[in-house]
Parts: C-alpha cells; structure tokens; sequence
C-alpha cells in the first residue's frame, strides 16, 4: 500500500515538474519578452532562473526519493535532473551572467544555448520519466 502512495505522488511531482519546466520555458520568458521592453525582460528572467533552477532541483529531489525504492529507472533520471540543475545553478547562470554584464556576446550565445539544450533535455527526461511511471 505504501509503495502504491509513493508511486502516486512521484509521478504527481515530476508531472509538476514537467509542466512548470514547460511553462516557464515555452511561456514566461516569450511572455516577457512579449510584454516588456528587451532590458527590462532580460533583468526580470535574470532575477526568474535562480528561483526556477531551485524549484527544478528541489521537484526532482523530491521525485527521486519518493520513487527510489520502488522506480530505479525514474529515481536515476530524477537524479540526474536534479545533480545538473545545480550545475546550471551554480556554474553555468553565474558564467552567464558574466557574460552577459561583460559585453562578450560570442560567449554569452555559446552558453546561454548550451543552457537551452540542457533544459530542453530536463522537460524531455521529465516526460520520459513521465510515461514511464503513467505505464
């Protein structure tokens, strides 16, 4: 019974993952940027990434301990999430930033897409985990 209750709420917390990784990344910066002039956009996400990559980090914690004993598959990809989100938290959004306040675009595009692809590959995982838990 227990493991049933943990398989639930596991795969409750990586559909939450899963959609607030897509939403914040399809919806709220397009919607800044929609809404906001360039600067002001670019300050607000700025201040946005490092609450994001926390709810990422702490949403995949969580859906890896609660599927740990019984989902070694999706406890492994949850982990995998969780340990390069605080990479991307601490390394790559300061480099970034970096960049950025340094005027050196050719490497603030290397890694702001480097940053892209990695969260493109988080909301990817996230949904692989997704229909494999839902199966």
């Amino acid at each position: 019974m227990l493991d049933a209750y943990l398989n639930m709420a596991s795969l409750l917390v990586v559909a939450c993952l899963f959609g607030g990784m897509f939403l914040f990344s399809a919806g709220f910066a397009a919607f800044l940027f929609k809404y906001l002039p360039p600067q002001d956009a670019r300050m607000l996400l700025r201040k946005a990434f490092p609450p994001f990559y926390l709810f990422v980090i702490i949403a995949s914690g969580v859906a890896m301990l609660l599927s740990w004993r019984d989902d070694s598959y999706s406890a492994a990809w949850m982990a995998f999430v969780m340990l390069t989100t605080v990479g991307a938290r601490q390394i790559l959004m300061p480099a970034i930033n970096r960049a950025t306040d340094l005027g050196n675009k050719k490497r603030f595009l290397w890694l702001h897409g480097f940053s892209v692809l990695l969260t493109l590959g988080h909301i990817v995982l996230a949904g692989v985990v997704l229909v494999h838990m839902a199966h």
